[in-house]
């Protein structure tokens, strides 16, 4: 199939062409006006119309340039073509192919012309309370689909919520999965810092286990603006913002909320539940009375108001998206700030599994090493062990008997990042203790750990020391 796809890129001269007899860009086909909703890698990509030959049926092709992406944006960019793949809903954007070649990766997705679904609002005649039910039914339609799937979407914005066409009651569309997870069932675990300022959860900014709520808590951020046209939470100071989110500080002030049924402020507190455990889950949402029972529960009294706060909420985006060069750059926290977290996470999970040693604490060891854990260290003379047992013989019969304190220091710790699920970290370890005689000593040793993350938790899977001992008693 992937040899079956023509480009004529004459418009990029950056970006090389490849052959198909099926799809063509025409020369005089637009750069698409797009956003980080539509493009993960937006200074390594563009974003063009394409037909399909043999039914002039076109689409929207994301041409990546990979010549330029580190090897975990190549992991990132296969995590998003995975995911779009297992998606088929009517309120998804769907991929349709994903084309790997020499230097370059496309992606070739429905073509959605409505634009965004706040713009289209603001352009109404006529906005009800139960058009935003109308609106919020669609949006948990697809997060239903993609937490059935065990996917989370971790960005749910209002850049990323599209519509298919310019028609009146075109359906709406949840796109752009480049931060998007795959969970297992109702996991919780710490997947890293990502997504959007103004609709992270209390969870992820506390830096807790999360899963599949955080996406609830976002729809109901965006149901909020959907009602009054500006969003619960806010402050020009972002570490302000955090605090308001993680306190759940938001309410329903007069004289805007007056005239919101009582049914819509329920669902609201029940998605922006600071709990993950007590949230509502997307089939609960979709089953609320306001929801799924519209025509007799929500108001139909047109909200001129919302219209012109929204109108000013969507100015304000677009402004920041100007003065700061991308959407990507000024709305989206992405998985790169992750890193330097994940990497003080691997420093952190480290100094514990060394506190457990200098404790003697075995089963907390076993707790945060994989059962089959590989070592090579100087109490083994040189040979590779493997399993428990060996570290088990020093815990019981030496350093759970030891008395005397030991002090562990990390010098220099350097963590090497290896895809999702992986992490390597190389140090320095100094070792203070008093000897048989009452004296201080210190040892010093090179140690490296590599680490591997299952079901959300991080195992040292395999140990190498070299030089001296690295702990007096082990």
């Amino acid at each position: 199939m992937h040899n079956t796809w023509l480009a004529f890129l004459s418009t990029l001269a950056s970006l090389s062409p490849f052959l198909s007899p099926d799809f063509t860009f025409p020369c005089n086909t637009s750069r698409l006006e797009t956003s980080s909703s539509v493009s993960l890698f937006l200074s390594f990509s563009v974003v063009r119309r394409c037909v399909k030959k043999n039914s002039s049926q076109e689409y929207a092709a994301k041409i990546i340039n990979t010549k330029k992406l580190s090897a975990r944006d190549h992991q990132k960019l296969e995590r998003e073509a995975r995911i779009c793949r297992l998606l088929k809903h009517p309120n998804i954007v769907r991929l349709h192919d994903s084309i790997s070649e020499e230097g370059f990766h496309y992606l070739v997705f429905d073509l959605v012309t409505g634009g965004e679904l706040f713009e289209d609002i603001v352009a109404r005649e006529y906005y009800s309370e139960a058009d935003a039910s109308h609106c919020i039914h669609q949006i948990l339609e697809s997060v239903n689909h993609i937490h059935q799937h065990d996917i989370v979407h971790r960005d749910l914005k209002p850049e990323n919520l599209l519509l298919a066409s310019k028609c009146k009651g075109a359906a709406v569309k949840l796109a752009d999965f480049g931060l998007a997870i795959e969970v297992q069932g109702e996991q919780q675990a710490w997947f890293g810092f990502a997504g959007t300022p103004g609709y992270l959860s209390p969870e992820v900014l506390r830096k807790d286990p999360y899963g599949k709520p955080v996406d609830i808590w976002a729809c109901g951020v965006i149901l909020y603006i959907l009602l009054v046209g500006y969003p619960p939470f806010w402050d020009e100071d972002q570490h302000k913002l955090y605090q308001q989110i993680k306190a759940g500080a938001y309410d329903f002030p007069s004289p805007e909320w007056d005239t919101v049924t009582p049914e819509a402020k329920n669902l609201i507190n029940q998605m922006l539940t600071i709990n993950p455990a007590k949230r509502i889950t997307a089939d609960q949402a979709l089953k609320h009375p306001w929801v799924c029972q519209r025509s007799t529960v929500a108001s139909m009294m047109h909200r001129q108001e919302t219209v012109e706060c929204l109108r000013k909420f969507n100015a304000r985006r677009k402004l920041k998206v100007r003065m700061l060069g991308s959407t990507e750059s000024c709305n989206t926290t992405t998985e790169d700030e992750d890193l330097k977290v994940r990497k003080q996470e691997i420093i952190k999970i480290t100094e514990q599994l060394i506190e457990a040693i200098n404790n003697g604490d075995f089963e907390a060891y076993t707790k945060i090493c994989d059962p089959g854990l590989t070592s090579f260290e100087p109490e083994a003379l040189g040979n590779l062990v493997e399993g428990m047992d060996f570290h088990k013989f020093y815990f019981e019969n030496l350093l759970s008997k030891n008395s005397k304190p030991i002090h562990t220091t990390i010098l220099n710790p350097h963590v090497h990042v290896i895809g999702e699920d992986a992490a390597c970290i190389a140090y320095i370890r100094l070792t203070q203790y008093i000897d048989g005689q009452g004296r201080p000593r210190t040892t010093q040793s090179e140690e490296t750990r590599v680490w591997h993350r299952r079901d959300g938790k991080w195992l040292n899977v395999h140990y190498h020391c070299s030089g001296a001992p690295a702990a007096p008693l082990q």
